[in-house]
């Protein structure tokens, strides 16, 4: 990781925060209002077919610490996961950094962006040719999720944010979600994905020929570079 913010080159960490109901739900926490005029909230949580969820993927500028999280309708799947990393790109990384040809990405072993799942390779493969950058990978072993800097750096202010108020609709929660400081200069830029990511997708053969993956010297399987063609 030092070696790349020594040259220069962007450091992200990602993940999919937890995903939450649309509506008129309790979410945890205390927020003052007037005496009698609470936040009137179901009982139940269950799923509103007509409002959704939110699925938050988030991608955390470990340097500057700056975030974009991608708040998507449908399907946590590595061609969503892919996509907010473009997004974050065009709309934050490439200002940041515009000599960049290097991008080191620190993500879990599993989900949409697992290590062992071959789409999210394809899918890195075609963001790496869209970008011009060579994109290194470095997954967490089993078990230590949480040493993932986007866990405690970024989604756990968003969570004490929110707190205490009703995740009504999904401008509301990128709102919530833009919203977000920190003493210590956290800045957040969201946006509602509102595209579809069917689930089963499989890469074929042929597409998993395509990617050009260069595995490090250890544990090749957690970490691997991919280079655009």
């Amino acid at each position: 990781m030092r070696h790349f913010q020594r040259r220069g080159q962007p450091v992200v960490s990602v993940d999919t925060k937890k995903k939450e109901l649309i509506g008129d739900f309790k979410n945890g926490g205390r927020e003052w209002h007037r005496r009698g005029e609470p936040d009137e909230v179901r009982v139940h949580d269950f799923l509103d077919k007509t409002l959704g969820k939110a699925i938050p993927y988030g991608v955390y500028d470990v340097t500057h610490n700056e975030g974009w999280v991608s708040v998507g309708i449908d399907h946590d799947t590595a061609r969503f996961a892919a996509e907010a990393l473009r997004r974050w790109w065009k709309k934050m990384g490439s200002k940041r950094y515009p000599r960049a040809k290097e991008l080191l990405i620190t993500a879990d072993g599993g989900g949409s962006n697992g290590s062992r799942s071959r789409l999210w390779k394809v899918a890195l493969r075609e963001l790496a040719e869209r970008l011009g950058l060579r994109l290194t990978v470095c997954h967490f072993p089993p078990g230590t999720s949480k040493w993932n800097k986007i866990e405690h750096r970024m989604f756990s202010h968003i969570t004490m944010n929110w707190r205490g108020k009703p995740l009504v609709s999904h401008e509301v929660i990128v709102q919530l979600i833009a919203n977000t400081t920190t003493a210590s200069g956290l800045k957040i830029r969201a946006e509602l994905d509102s595209r579809r990511y069917p689930t089963g997708e499989k890469a074929s053969r042929a597409e998993l020929q395509r990617v050009q993956s260069t595995p490090a010297p250890f544990h090749g399987d957690w970490n691997y570079a991919i280079s655009p063609r």
